[in-house]
C-alpha cells in the first residue's frame, strides 16, 4: 500500500490501485460486462482517485463507499519479492522467480553466467503464439517487470480496448507505446512503474524516468509502419549485444 502510494504520487496519479472500477467497467476486472455510458464512466471517475484512501494502525480507510482497490499492477511483483526473502532466509542465493511475467532475479544460472531473460517483440497475439524477441537481457540481483497493451485486449464498434486504464481520464490508453520494460532494485517497484510507464506513453514517461535514477527502462513503441526502441543509459549494461 505505501509503495503504491508513492509511486502514484511520483507518477502524478498515472499508477493508481483505486482504479477498479474503472477496469470493471471496460470489462477486464471481476465484472465481464462491456456496457457503459459516459455518465456511468463519469460517476466511476469520482469514486477513482489514490488521495482517497489512506492507511491508519494497519487498516486501510477509504473516504467513499464506492472506493474499490485493484493491486494487480504491483501484487506480482511484490510476490515475488516475497518468495525471494523466503529464499535468502533459507541460503537460497541463485534464484530466478516468475510470477505472471514479474520477475526477481539473484546469483547466476546452471552455466554460471547472469540470468538470460528476453523482452518480447510486441505483437497482437492474445493466445502466445509469437515468441519474437525484441531483446536478450542479462541480469542478476534486480527485479524485471513488463507492461504491454498487445495481449489483453479486444475489439469493440471496430475499436481497440487496451486492458491499461488511465485512472486520470477513465479511458483506455490510446498512444504509440505498445511495451514498457523496467529494472529496479525489486520486483515490487518495477511491476508498479511499468503500468505507470503503459499509462503515461512513451513521451510523458521520459520525464518522469529522468527522476527516478534507481530504474533502468526501455520503451517500444509505434512509429508509422515500425517499432522502435528507446532506452535509459543504464539499460545498457543489461543488454545482449
Amino acid at each position: 500500500f505505501t509503495t503504491a502510494q508513492q509511486v502514484s504520487r511520483r507518477t502524478n496519479g498515472a499508477f493508481d490501485i483505486t482504479v477498479a472500477p474503472l477496469v470493471n467497467a471496460w470489462g477486464f476486472g471481476f465484472d465481464p460486462t462491456r456496457t457503459r455510458s459516459q455518465a456511468m464512466l463519469d460517476s466511476l471517475k469520482a469514486c477513482v482517485g489514490y488521495q482517497k484512501i489512506n492507511l491508519k494502525e494497519g487498516k486501510v480507510t477509504k473516504q467513499m463507499p464506492c472506493v474499490q482497490l485493484d493491486a494487480s499492477a504491483i501484487a506480482k511483483g511484490l510476490g515475488c519479492d516475497v518468495v525471494a526473502n523466503y529464499l535468502e532466509s533459507q541460503g537460497v542465493q541463485h534464484y530466478l522467480i516468475d510470477i505472471g511475467g514479474e520477475m526477481r532475479l539473484k546469483g547466476v544460472n546452471n552455466q554460471y553466467k547472469h540470468w538470460r531473460i528476453g523482452v518480447q517483440q510486441p505483437t497482437e497475439d492474445s493466445i502466445l503464439v509469437s515468441n519474437q524477441v525484441a531483446a536478450i537481457l542479462s541480469v542478476s540481483n534486480v527485479g524485471v517487470a513488463t507492461s504491454g497493451n498487445y495481449r489483453q485486449f479486444y475489439y469493440q464498434d471496430g475499436k481497440k480496448i487496451s486492458h491499461t486504464i488511465d485512472p486520470r481520464t477513465a479511458y483506455p490508453c490510446a498512444h504509440s507505446l505498445l511495451s514498457v520494460t523496467v529494472i529496479a532494485p525489486s520486483a515490487m517497484l518495477a511491476d508498479a512503474y511499468a503500468t505507470a510507464f503503459m499509462v503515461l506513453g512513451d513521451r510523458d514517461s521520459i520525464q518522469t524516468i529522468a527522476q527516478q535514477q534507481e530504474l533502468s527502462v526501455y520503451l517500444l513503441y509505434a512509429e508509422g509502419d515500425s517499432i522502435v526502441a528507446r532506452h535509459t543509459p543504464s539499460f545498457s549494461n543489461y543488454l545482449v549485444k
